[in-house]
Parts: structure tokens; C-alpha cells; sequence
């Protein structure tokens, strides 16, 4: 696979053109290039790479969740292995059991504004809703978490932050953990509203009870905005 196959749809290309000039983005074109060339298996799959982004265009973004590294492991379906990651924060293709994360996520769903429970873990219908599910970082080695830190993705998608801060309005910023909460300096809070809470992981505590989808609402309605229709149907 070609690096430079990987699309991006128009509008991102337009608002993030001066970034695509840059050194650091050919640093990582180059990464990815010659980690393919050594036969690493690169999740997500290239053609979604930039799912979010494609999913989610600019003028469209409502909200903003941050993860960090893409899923790195894989499942077994009907005799097919199929990759975890699909390009989007925290979610997984529909065939593939829910990540621990995940589970936590819909329980504070439930928890706090009374959606139902979904029975798999494809986010997508959430991106069509004008939810960006952005990863810090866009690719990863099979089985290596961590492994394309390198690469110089951070620096992508730090850019992709300051830009909605800038280019968007009114836009609510879910930061779960300390690593995402990080990035709330590149956000401009006299414009968009940050909502933080703990990683979702059950290794860290307090995200289950934490109100952040009902403060999410809250802040969609101080804004003037429509409350985010959170269900995921089936």
C-alpha cells in the first residue's frame, strides 16, 4: 500500500493543506512507508486511516472525543482476522467483542442520561451524528502497542485540534485521562467548552458516575445547540 493512497476527504484536505507541506507530515509518510515495505501488518487497515476524519467533516463537528493509540490487537470472525481498530477512538467493528473501555462508556451512558446499551461496538453511527472520535496517534504495528508513536502523528492531530479551535465554533471537547487532558492547551475555551473525566479504562477509576455525557448535553444547550442523540441502534 502506497502511503499517498490514503484519502482524505476535500474539506480536511482544505482546512489542514499548509500541514500536509510540512516536514514533520513527511516524516511520517515516510514511517509508514517503510514500516509496510518491512512487512508489518499496520493497523487500522490504510483505507482507514483517516476514518474520522472522512466520517466527520469540519463544518459538521459537534463534538470532540480523544483517544490515544489505535486498537493494536485482532479477532478471529468466521474464520477471518479482523483488526479492533477501524480508524475511530475507542470503537471496534460490530463483529468484534466490546473492549473493556468501551463497556465503560456505554455503562456511563446508561448511567447518567439512560441510553440503552448497544450490543456491539461500532461507533459510526456517532460520527454520522457530527461526533469526531479522534486517536492522537493513527496507526500501529500488529500485537506492538505504542509502536508508531514515532512516526510524528501527535503532531497531526494536535494541528486537527487547533484548527476545529480555531476554524469551528461552539464545539464541547471530551479530554478522558491525563493523557488527552494534555491537549487542552491547543483549545481555545473562550469558544468551546472542555469536558475532562478519567480514561475509561477499568485500570484507572472514577469515569463510571463521572456525568459526562449529561454535562455534554448541558453544555450542547448552553450553546444553543441540539442535545446529542447518543443511541446506537442495532
Amino acid at each position: 500500500m502506497n502511503y499517498d493512497s490514503i484519502k482524505i476527504i476535500p474539506q480536511w484536505k482544505e482546512l489542514l493543506k499548509d500541514e500536509f507541506e510540512k516536514p514533520y507530515f513527511n516524516q511520517i509518510k515516510t514511517h509508514y512507508t517503510q514500516a509496510k515495505a518491512k512487512g508489518e501488518i499496520i493497523y487500522p487497515p490504510a483505507k482507514l486511516t483517516f476514518n474520522a476524519l472522512n466520517l466527520t467533516p469540519p463544518k459538521k463537528v459537534k463534538i470532540v472525543i480523544l483517544g490515544q493509540d489505535p486498537y493494536h490487537g485482532s479477532f478471529v470472525h468466521n474464520g477471518m482476522e479482523i483488526p479492533q481498530a477501524m480508524g475511530l477512538s475507542f470503537s471496534v467493528p460490530k463483529c468484534v467483542p466490546i473492549p473493556p473501555s468501551l463497556k465503560n462508556i456505554y455503562k456511563e451512558l446508561n448511567l447518567s442520561i439512560g441510553v440503552s446499551i448497544p450490543s456491539h461496538g461500532d461507533l459510526t453511527q456517532w460520527c454520522e451524528k457530527g461526533v469526531l472520535l479522534l486517536n492522537a496517534i493513527f496507526s500501529v504495528k500488529k500485537a506492538n502497542a505504542g509502536s508508531h508513536a514515532y512516526f510524528g502523528w501527535e503532531n497531526f492531530s494536535d494541528s486537527i485540534i487547533r484548527a476545529i479551535s480555531i476554524h469551528c465554533d461552539k464545539i464541547i471537547f471530551m479530554l478522558w485521562g491525563n493523557y488527552a487532558k494534555k491537549k487542552a492547551s491547543l483549545i481555545d475555551t473562550n469558544k468551546h467548552i472542555i469536558i475532562t473525566a478519567p480514561h475509561p479504562s477499568p485500570l484507572a477509576q472514577g469515569f463510571v458516575g463521572s456525568g459526562v455525557f449529561l454535562k455534554a448535553q448541558e453544555a450542547l444547550k448552553k450553546l444553543g445547540k441540539e442535545p446529542m442523540d447518543w443511541e446506537i441502534k442495532d
